[in-house]
């Protein structure tokens, strides 16, 4: 299974960005309020449109916590095996708390950041020859300065319950949901127990406990599967979570062919049809209507449902993103293959949603017509409106990452990077925004003497300074040291440049060339708009 646009970049890669070798940008005065990126602004081929200056009133994100784009960026494609069937696409967008890109920008009564400059280009809209990126005087560096640096810090921890282990070192996790749903096997089991085995009195409980267990150990084999076969492709996995419906393997990037994409999807119902083989051949071995013939017997039932519904062809199960890899093999693209799947995925919910009560009331299901009652109507329907919101659910996010991932390349580090100027740490900051302006930059990279970049003046950072204030504070006091994992290539593009800033979230980045030379400076507020922008476009 599987949202920007930048403003104020240095754009290699467009008109403007050529014109800005072959002409000078009259000096804009800075304004009174610092600014955070401006809103986008159509192309104009034959020339850029009047600058904004580095300084003016504009929306920034907090200083307080760097934004991390990806967070509603960076897609997970999920393997699921619920209990019944159905797969959790709760994590499939990690949906951003910040306001950093929800809103546009420049609207009057707005805070205002650090980094608006005269520069304004349009980025990722077109493909363009790039030209060469008009140089900063610095060049980075692997130093830091002598400013005390902070280590890179690493990106979130998944998280999602109580950590059981780390198979193949991927963590487990079971949700607190999962406490619920064993307490109601417990209780369902327990009265099966009591009309096949009445003589265990209050045990029958216990045995139904254990039955519980065994169940969602047979759950996670499944999704193991899903995970060795993920590793194997060399596909990460980034987590492994055991919920109320089953569990689901989180898989943070897509197969990269359709043989693989299939591989991936059946090992999961497969291993549970050989467990339900394995419990039936260990059933033939013990006397049957005793306890561990009646477990052996429901752990067979109860694998065999699992690998025949999650074998259905609609997404988000197993068997959809089988069907998903045979439409792509036939007609080459994966986003047919996603679009087929998911609307035959949400057929399926609408069937279960209908055909699930109708088959239990006809006794299709086992049950005799004269033992079903008022409630075991009332708990069908309900079972059967929760499966079908969830693999509706499911579908529509699957068709919601294909998207992403369609539309991912367009986000690239070197056409949302904005220009800079780099200035010496006991530089004046109303002098560093006017060589910013003279320069039609938006970004201030602090150096020391040599020229090697030390920290990044943060695009927040001027909020709090009055502009009377400003030829007295110095820049250094307003920048973030510059870390290991705050440096980015200028090719990253894609899942790569998304992947790169999750790892070290921050809100700026310093964009270096392959020969270590400054090309500018990212905003993780660029990059989300650009991403937003992005998947606003129809596919």
């Amino acid at each position: 299974m599987d949202e920007s646009g930048g403003s104020g970049q240095p754009q290699s890669g467009t008109d403007e960005a050529t014109e800005r070798h072959g002409e000078q940008r009259a000096p804009s005065a800075p304004a009174a309020d610092a600014t955070r990126p401006g809103p986008e602004r159509p192309e104009h081929p034959t020339g850029p449109t009047p600058p904004t200056a580095l300084g003016t009133s504009e929306a920034a994100p907090s200083p307080d916590r760097p934004h991390d784009p990806t967070d509603s960026a960076h897609g997970t494609a999920t393997h699921s095996d619920p209990s019944s069937g159905a797969e959790d696409e709760a994590d499939a967008l990690h949906g951003s708390s910040d306001e950093t890109g929800s809103k546009p920008t420049g609207e009057p009564g707005t805070e205002s950041s650090a980094q608006d400059a005269p520069h304004r280009s349009t980025a990722g809209d077109h493909p363009h020859p790039e030209p060469e990126h008009p140089r900063t005087l610095a060049h980075s560096g692997t130093g830091t300065g002598t400013g005390k640096t902070q280590p890179p810090r690493r990106g979130r921890e998944p998280g999602g319950g109580l950590l059981m282990g780390r198979p193949f070192g991927v963590p487990v996790y079971v949700a607190p949901s999962w406490f619920l749903v064993a307490a109601l096997i417990t209780w369902v089991f327990g009265g099966q127990l009591d009309r096949v085995l009445p003589e265990l009195g209050a045990l029958r409980y216990l045995v139904s406990l254990f039955f519980a267990v065994a169940f969602y150990a047979s759950v996670l084999v499944h999704e193991l599967a899903h995970t060795v076969a993920a590793l194997r492709f060399k596909l990460p996995v980034r987590r492994i979570q055991l919920q109320f419906f089953g569990g689901v393997s989180e898989i943070e990037k897509e197969a990269e062919t359709p043989g693989r994409e299939f591989v991936l999807s059946f090992v999961g119902p497969l291993l549970s049809l050989v467990l339900s083989g394995l419990f039936y051949l260990a059933m033939l071995a013990v006397e049957p209507g005793t306890v561990p013939g009646v477990l052996l017997a429901g752990l067979m039932i109860s694998n065999l449902i699992v690998a025949a519904f999650n074998l259905l062809p609609g997404l988000p199960l197993d068997g959809g993103r089988m069907l998903r890899a045979v439409v792509w093999k036939i007609t080459g693209r994966p986003m047919s293959g996603t679009i087929a799947a998911a609307w035959v995925g949400r057929a399926l919910a609408v069937s279960v949603l209908i055909g699930l009560p109708l088959l239990t009331q006809s006794g299709a299901l086992g049950a005799s017509q004269d033992n079903i009652g008022g409630m075991d109507t009332v708990t069908d329907a309900l079972l059967a409106a929760i499966l079908a919101a969830i693999i509706w659910t499911g579908a529509g996010n699957s068709l919601r990452m294909a998207r992403l991932r369609e539309h991912l390349p367009e986000l690239r580090a070197r056409s949302l990077t904005r220009r800079a100027v780099p200035v010496e740490t006991s530089t004046p900051l109303s002098e560093a925004l006017r060589r910013a302006n003279e320069a039609g930059a938006r970004a201030l990279v602090v150096v020391d003497a040599d020229g090697e970049p030390l920290s990044l003046v943060r695009e927040a950072a001027i909020v709090g300074v009055p502009e009377h204030r400003r030829p007295w504070v110095a820049v250094s006091g307003l920048a973030q040291d510059l870390t290991d994992g705050m440096r980015v290539s200028a090719e990253l593009a894609g899942e790569a440049l998304l992947d790169t800033l999750r790892a070290t979230p921050a809100t700026e980045y310093l964009v270096v060339e392959d020969s270590g030379e400054i090309y500018g400076v990212l905003s993780a507020a660029d990059v989300e708009r650009a991403f937003v922008k992005a998947m606003a476009r129809p596919s």
